[in-house]
């Protein structure tokens, strides 16, 4: 997989773009990514040092947990980050990145939190909780 990559919000008050290699997508079905979203986080990482954040003051970061961060773009509401506390790597919504990006869906978590109107069905790794 390339790289570079380049990705905005919707309305591109916040633009990124990393320079090295994204880790697979992980979908997280907990509740907290279900009411923040309308339906499940799809988010891939990487490291902070190769994370460029253009118009950073646009995001909000939110405090969902004791535990990590939300980053959202406070014009639009777009779901952009996720970070852990004390972590040296971002989670970027899959989403956001700009096409083609060449992500695969890894592994589902927090699948026995999953919402009661769909079924996961693509036959990649399930786990009930984290992983």
């Amino acid at each position: 997989m390339a790289e570079n990559h380049t990705g905005q919000c919707l309305c591109g008050s916040v633009r990124f773009r990393t320079t090295a290699p994204l880790r697979e997508v992980i979908a997280c079905h907990c509740s907290q990514c279900r009411r923040q979203t309308g339906h499940f986080y799809a988010a891939t990482n990487v490291r902070d040092e190769s994370l460029e954040i253009e118009g950073a003051d646009n995001v909000t970061w939110f405090r969902a947990s004791d535990m990590a961060g939300r980053g959202f773009c406070r014009t639009c509401g777009s779901a952009l980050f996720w970070k852990g506390d004390g972590s040296d790597y971002t989670s970027i919504m899959a989403g956001a990145f700009d096409r083609p990006t060449g992500l695969k869906i890894g592994f589902h978590i927090f699948c026995a939190d999953k919402g009661d109107y769909y079924e996961i069905e693509d036959g990649v790794r399930q786990f009930p909780q984290g992983y």
